[in-house]
């Protein structure tokens, strides 16, 4: 079984076309919605489609590490699949055909992550050459490498060897995707599929611009790979 797990903080502009997308698997599987204390909707919206929704109300800021670890805890699959709350995954049941062969051809296998696009509609030159160059990166990283690398876009983790490394580091306010693939790379195989793809909105580098934006991935990765810590305190809600 896949158990979806998806982070959310005031989310009503975009989590139910991805509760859609998601909800049209036919496979086995769960929808676990882990939201960071919503005001505007979402909780509501989402138990309209999710099978289990948690809510964190503790008076600190929630990283999207806890969110992601705690909609884990909750989860029930054989897989678990982290996407971001404004992700969208067409032919969804030819997707994780391909997605479960990968793991059924290659033992070892533990993680997987895939191409990242921007909606055709909405994609810059910026967007589509940015994100090249990331599967490029995945590619190099985790196929030839063996360093895992992947974004929060989307991540399928076998269950087992997400709790065997202790899941996100809840320390980490960025670049906790990454920090979590190199780890699992330590204990197995991961792998970047360039035959599958799912499609966000951008809206980070919509918003502050690819320049600030891909400095702020930089600096974060070096300083989690080198310190385990992130140069940024809070990754601030871009809705």
């Amino acid at each position: 079984m896949i158990s979806f797990v998806i982070p959310t903080l005031n989310e009503g502009k975009t989590i139910e076309s991805t509760l859609k997308s998601l909800a049209l698997y036919s496979g086995e599987h769960e929808i676990v919605v882990s939201d960071g204390n919503s005001h505007d909707g979402t909780i509501e919206l989402c138990r309209e489609y999710a099978d289990h929704v948690v809510v964190y109300d503790e008076p600190a800021r929630q990283t999207i590490a806890m969110a992601r670890n705690m909609g884990a805890a909750a989860a029930k699959g054989d897989f678990l699949v982290f996407v971001d709350a404004d992700v969208v995954i067409p032919d969804i049941d030819a997707f994780f055909a391909t997605a479960h062969e990968e793991f059924r051809k290659r033992p070892g296998l533990v993680a997987i992550t895939v191409k990242y696009r921007v909606f055709p509609e909405l994609a810059t030159l910026g967007d589509r050459y940015v994100f090249t160059m990331l599967g490029l990166q995945f590619l190099l990283q985790n196929n030839v490498f063996g360093i895992g690398a992947a974004g929060g876009e989307f991540q399928m983790i076998a269950s087992e060897a997400f709790r065997k490394v202790g899941g996100f580091d809840e320390r980490l306010a960025a670049a906790e995707d990454m920090d979590l693939f190199r780890r699992l790379s330590k204990i197995g195989r991961t792998r970047f599929v360039n035959d599958i793809t799912v499609f966000h909105t951008g809206r980070r580098a919509h918003a502050v611009g690819w320049p600030r934006l891909l400095w702020s991935w930089f600096s974060n990765s070096v300083t989690v790979f080198l310190f385990r810590k992130s140069v940024s305190k809070v990754w601030k809600e871009i809705r």
